[in-house]
Formats: C-alpha cells, sequence, structure tokens
C-alpha cells in the first residue's frame, strides 16, 4: 500500500512523459484571458480549420500548450462553419479542453509540429523551453515543423544544437510588419519582438503577401503561413509534407472571398463581378466589404485608394451596410470622382434620410 501511494504522489507531482502515438501535435498559446481583453490567446479559426483537414486526411492530432489544460480563445464565433464542425468533435473538444502541457512532450516524437496562431504566440511561445526543445528535437530527427500568422513566433529565436538559428537561411513568412501596423495596434507595443523583424534578423528570407491574402512558404521541412486566411493552405501543404495528397474539399466561404479578393486585385475585376453576380451565396461578402473598407483606410496611393472602392463597389451590390456607403463615397471624394461619389450618397439617404455624416458629405461636393 505505502509503495502504491508513493507512486501515486509522484505521478501528481511531475508530469508524465508522453510517447506520441499521434502524427501532428498543434501548440496553441496558454497566455489568454478575459477573452482577449485581458491578455490575448490563440485563434480558434485557425486551429479549428487546421486540424479538421488534418482529421480529414486520415492523421491524428495531439493539442499542447505551454501549462497544459483548458487555454482561451481570443475570441469564438460558432456558427462559422469549421468551428461547427470542430465543437461538434467531442474527441477534438476533449483534447481543447484538456491540453496537454508541453512539459510532458520532452521524449515525444511527433511527425510534425503546427503551431497555431493568435497574438498570445508572441508572448508565451518563445519563453517555453519544452516547446523550444520539442521543435528542436522535431526539426533535428527530420520532422516538420509548420506554423501559422503569429505561430512562427515559437522559433524565430531558435537555436539548433550546432548553434545556428533555425530559420537561417529559409525561406519564411508570417504575420508582416504591415498587418501589424493596420491590425496589432492594441498588444503590438508589448510584443517582445516584431515578428516580421525577428525573423530577418535570424537569417531569414522573408515573404509576405498583400495585407491579410492568402500566403504559404514552403522551404523543404519548414512551412508557414501569413495570416488567418492562410491557414487551410498551410495544412494542405503539411498533410504533402507527411506524404498525403490532400483529399478534395470544399472551400469555406472566407476562403473563397480571399482567392476571389486576390483575383480581382490582380486584374480580374470583370470575373469578380460576374462571380459574385453568379454565386453571392457562397461567398462572405461583408468580408470582402470589410477588406476593402481597410484597405481604403490604409491606402496611401491614389492607385491603392481606386483598388479599394472597385472592392467596396463590387460588395456595395450584394451587401448594404450604411458606413460601407459612407466610406465608399469619401474614398470617391478623395480621388475626385464627384459624380461618383454624389450617386453614392444619394443612395444612401433614400435609405437613411436623417443620416447627418452622409449630408454633410453631400453638402462639400
Amino acid at each position: 500500500m505505502r509503495k502504491r501511494m508513493m507512486m501515486l504522489l509522484a505521478s501528481l507531482a511531475l508530469p508524465l512523459a508522453v510517447n506520441a502515438q499521434s502524427d501532428i501535435v498543434m501548440v496553441v498559446s496558454g497566455y489568454g484571458a478575459g477573452h482577449g481583453e485581458t491578455r490575448p490567446g490563440y485563434e480558434f479559426d485557425e486551429l479549428a480549420q487546421a486540424y479538421l483537414i488534418f482529421r480529414d486526411n486520415g492523421l491524428t492530432v495531439d493539442i499542447a500548450s505551454p501549462q497544459g489544460g483548458k487555454v482561451e480563445a481570443d475570441e469564438l464565433d460558432p456558427e462559422k462553419p469549421y468551428n461547427k464542425r470542430l465543437l461538434a468533435d467531442a474527441d477534438a473538444v476533449k483534447k481543447l479542453d484538456n491540453t496537454l502541457s508541453l512539459d510532458q512532450l520532452t521524449d515525444a516524437s511527433y511527425r510534425a509540429v503546427f503551431v497555431v496562431g493568435g497574438k498570445g504566440a508572441m508572448f508565451d511561445l518563445p519563453r517555453s523551453p519544452a516547446l523550444q526543445q520539442l521543435l528542436r528535437r522535431t526539426w533535428q530527427r527530420d520532422g516538420v515543423v509548420a506554423a501559422v500568422c503569429h505561430g512562427p513566433a515559437a522559433f524565430a529565436d531558435l537555436r539548433l544544437d550546432d548553434g545556428k538559428p533555425l530559420v537561417q537561411g529559409k525561406t519564411v513568412t508570417g504575420f508582416s510588419n504591415a498587418e501589424e501596423q493596420l491590425f496589432g495596434k492594441k498588444w503590438r507595443a508589448q510584443f517582445p519582438f516584431q515578428l516580421q523583424d525577428k525573423l530577418i534578423s535570424n537569417g531569414a528570407r522573408f515573404e509576405h503577401a498583400d495585407i491579410m491574402l492568402s500566403k504559404v512558404v514552403v522551404d523543404g521541412r519548414l512551412i508557414t503561413g501569413q495570416n488567418p486566411y492562410s491557414t487551410t493552405a498551410t495544412a494542405d501543404a503539411v498533410v504533402r509534407a507527411l506524404g498525403k495528397t490532400p483529399r478534395a474539399r470544399e472551400p469555406y466561404p472566407d476562403e473563397r472571398s480571399i482567392a476571389l479578393l486576390t483575383r480581382l486585385l490582380a486584374g480580374e475585376q470583370q470575373w469578380a463581378k460576374s462571380e459574385l453576380a453568379r454565386a453571392a451565396s457562397q461567398y462572405d461578402v461583408p468580408l470582402i466589404a470589410m477588406y476593402g473598407y481597410i484597405r481604403l483606410r490604409a491606402a496611401t496611393e491614389p492607385t491603392d485608394k481606386q483598388s479599394a472602392i472597385d472592392i467596396m463597389s463590387l460588395a456595395s451590390a450584394h451587401w448594404y451596410h450604411p458606413q460601407l456607403m459612407l466610406a465608399l463615397a469619401q474614398g470617391h471624394k478623395d480621388l475626385q470622382q464627384l459624380p461618383q461619389a454624389r450617386h453614392v450618397l444619394t443612395q444612401l439617404l433614400a435609405k437613411e434620410p436623417e443620416l447627418a455624416a452622409a449630408k454633410e458629405l453631400l453638402a462639400t461636393l
């Protein structure tokens, strides 16, 4: 009896090592608190999209965090199709509610490590010795190391046994400085480093697409995705790196929308217009509209403003929001497209006759 009690106490006091039976471990930040208001956490959308792709391709998955147990995402929209699927998966929910502690994985031998993004990843993942050891061991055992969005922060400063940075001489991507400038203002000043700058300082060649467009970089066994909208393509690249051909699937509405925006910005405006007219229900039109709105706010050159106006005009034919119309009219005015600005404001005031901001803007034309 005494021996059994001593063994039980030992098991409670020390983390249990895990001899990994799964193919992939997904690592999430455990920093989050207050639903992203007190401290930022991990991105649930990224976790859900990648997990489902791995599972649907016959790969087994563990989920881990620095301290283990239940961890908090920045936000969760349970109605998004991938989130709804994940939340309906009892096994996945159990893993997420009881994440493995990274200290348990010191001797684990996964085929791949996939680091989920979210601003929380900038705070606790680079400071986790256990994660550094897991990434180093996986890489030096010829495993796959992958990350999306802020996830590359986990290995931005990682050094291998020979003292060289993991990313030295590698081509990578991640959440770019331009994206950080637009979307990271609340937490950016508190980050221990800027992700793009840190990767470059450690010898990486950093590539990125335009803001919030999908971008995946595969440099051998190192796979990185730029932002949340790069998650599915990053997960597909991991599946291929593990010797499988990703199963065909229907793109999600937001995934379709980012692909449409990419083609529109490449000059295929007429195709984008025809495509939305044909199948607007298959797209996330509010996302397209918001992309145009954000792009207009960030634009400094007339060509960038015009592309933003083109996007907002396209979306406004299928989705109405007064602030979108007001911003569209202001964009036309900024480019001295006064007849177009009047037309938009006239349409807006027909729907919102008491909208003071629209009346004031019209009076300036």
